[in-house]
């Protein structure tokens, strides 16, 4: 596999060494990994003033895959909004047209207590939330700021979808939900948007084509309550770029972590941009104290999905799982009579562990 690098911002480079620690011991076994590195967001600016560098862009075309830390910092915020970090992510995602974001959120039974809540509730947590990345109201036209006729400000941003880009990210959830537990709940503001009621069109017409999926449809409002009551009733989730990006991130704390939780985009091909879904915390940056367990998941992800190594995605997932039954824990996930390590102790006991 030739796979695109990009460190990115904050503790990015810190995580993103872990990962590559993993491929190095992989490749100690047979496997044959071609990693080259690029710049992307604030590193991206500041290199050459652009979140996403031509150079980068064309690396990201050309390799099989794109393994990514996190990009964004303070220092970045009051770019012009073109200049920004997080603007070079959602346009590497766009360029590549990885439109389809899988995110698990699973439940590590050694990280039960890391939770909020009660046990019961969250006990054998096993959801993947399928996230629409490159439509909805992120990438929609017209958007901007202009005057109203009273000289008050005013900010505007359209949320469009259109059919094929419906059908084509609910096949996917449907064939997710195939090889799990065959449940599906596509997750729409359909009482109030235009946007909606089209998406629950569609989805109910590919579900014709899956009988053997069941198919449920919610208001995101409920969905977001039925997370935190009920979060074992979903099995795959279906939703779109806003509320996707809304609901993974609080299903993460379902899981204890945020620095657990690694994410999938894909696109018709099965290449992939592969990232932890967790920012680039650039408070900790540079401390050796991030988890990088996330970005190392991101890297099963990775094998799985875009490299069709199942058994090397299991040996990667099965390492982590020793890891925390050992005890060891990065300060996100640290309680007392666990074992608290650094960043690079973490990357060298999954290592160990592989």
């Amino acid at each position: 596999m030739k796979i695109a690098v990009l460190p990115g911002d904050g503790i990015g480079p810190e995580i993103m060494a872990q990962a590559v620690k993993v491929l190095q011991r992989l490749a100690r076994d047979g496997l044959n990994f071609e990693l080259e590195y690029a710049a992307i967001g604030g590193a991206g600016y500041d290199a050459c003033g652009d979140p996403l560098p031509d150079a980068t862009l064309k690396l990201a075309r050309r390799a099989d895959a794109v393994l990514m830390g996190a990009v964004g910092g303070y220092r970045y915020d009051k770019l012009p909004r073109e200049q920004r970090p997080e603007r070079g992510l959602l346009r590497i995602r766009k360029e590549l047209g990885v439109f389809a974001n899988l995110r698990p959120a699973q439940l590590y039974a050694e990280l039960a207590y890391a939770t909020t809540l009660k046990a019961e509730v969250v006990a054998g947590l096993d959801i993947m939330i399928l996230r629409e990345l490159t439509g909805d109201i992120y990438f929609g036209e017209p958007r901007g700021r202009r005057a109203n006729a009273k000289g008050e400000r005013v900010g505007f941003d359209t949320m469009l979808y259109s059919e094929s880009e419906i059908r084509r990210i609910a096949r996917v959830g449907f064939e997710i939900a195939r090889k799990r537990r065959r449940k599906l709940c596509s997750v729409d503001k359909a009482n109030v948007l235009e946007t909606s009621q089209l998406w629950r069109e569609v989805v109910s017409e590919v579900a014709t084509d899956y009988p053997d999926v069941g198919l449920t449809h919610m208001y995101v409002d409920n969905a977001a309550m039925q997370l935190v009551r009920d979060p074992k009733q979903f099995d795959v989730i279906l939703t779109g770029n806003l509320f996707g990006d809304i609901l993974s991130d609080q299903a993460s704390m379902l899981t204890g972590s945020i620095g657990m939780l690694p994410s999938a985009s894909l696109d018709e091909n099965n290449k992939g941009l592969f990232e932890p879904i967790h920012g680039s915390a650039p408070d900790i940056a540079g401390k050796n104290i991030a988890n990088p367990l996330a970005t190392i998941l991101s890297v099963a992800m990775m094998l799985r999905y875009t490299g069709d190594l199942e058994e090397a995605a299991q040996r990667v997932e099965q390492a982590v799982k020793k890891v925390l039954a050992k005890g060891l824990r990065t300060a996100d996930i640290f309680q007392q009579g666990t074992r608290k390590v650094s960043t690079d102790d973490m990357g060298d006991a999954v290592v160990d562990a592989l």
